[in-house]
């Protein structure tokens, strides 16, 4: 899931060491196409405490060092690194165990009971396999790492606060009519 493509791959070959020897993992890498491509890296530390705006320079510098020899992507590009947000992408198991508890929308490459697509709350992982709590359902899913197509958390307060205790800082007081 962090590539889509050949050309992904390859760039994701080059990025991970480069992002490995500052502190920080590859989240996605995309090349998108337009007037001008851009390729884009999501990065994020290894413990998962989240990237700032030195850490994305630091791997831009380190990164346009290796794609000047490599050169991984045909034609004039922009390299866009940036960090996966508070409603990141998951990539990796190791994702899906790291924001257990929090709510995730996954989205399977067949179709399971009907559907492809799933909501829940993140129950951790087990010998391969996503765990989801899905309102309305008794048990627990069990949904194969390998069958996601794509997958990420869902924008909640709870994330939100998560995200500003990462950060050392407070959640906001709620107001009246805040819900």
């Amino acid at each position: 899931m962090k590539t889509k493509t050949p050309q992904d791959t390859r760039i994701l070959a080059l990025a991970d060491p480069v992002a490995a020897g500052l502190g920080l993992e590859i989240v996605r890498v995309r090349v998108m196409s337009g007037k001008k491509q851009r390729l884009q890296i999501m990065t994020d530390r290894l413990d998962g405490t989240g990237v700032d705006v030195d850490d994305c320079a630091r791997l831009s510098r380190g990164l346009s060092d290796v794609f000047e020899v490599e050169d991984p992507v045909s034609g004039e590009y922009d390299l866009e690194i940036s960090s996966p947000g508070i409603d990141r992408p998951l990539t990796t198991l190791a994702h899906f165990a790291r924001w257990d508890g929090y709510e995730a929308k996954i989205e399977l490459d067949r179709m399971v009971e009907g559907r492809k697509r799933f909501r829940g709350m993140l129950a951790g992982v087990e010998d391969g396999n996503v765990l989801l709590d899905m309102d309305g359902e008794e048990d627990t899913a069990l949904i194969p790492f390998d069958w996601i197509a794509d997958a990420k958390l869902v924008l909640t307060d709870a994330l939100i606060e998560a995200d500003l205790k990462a950060r050392g800082g407070n959640a906001p007081a709620q107001t009246e009519g805040d819900e």
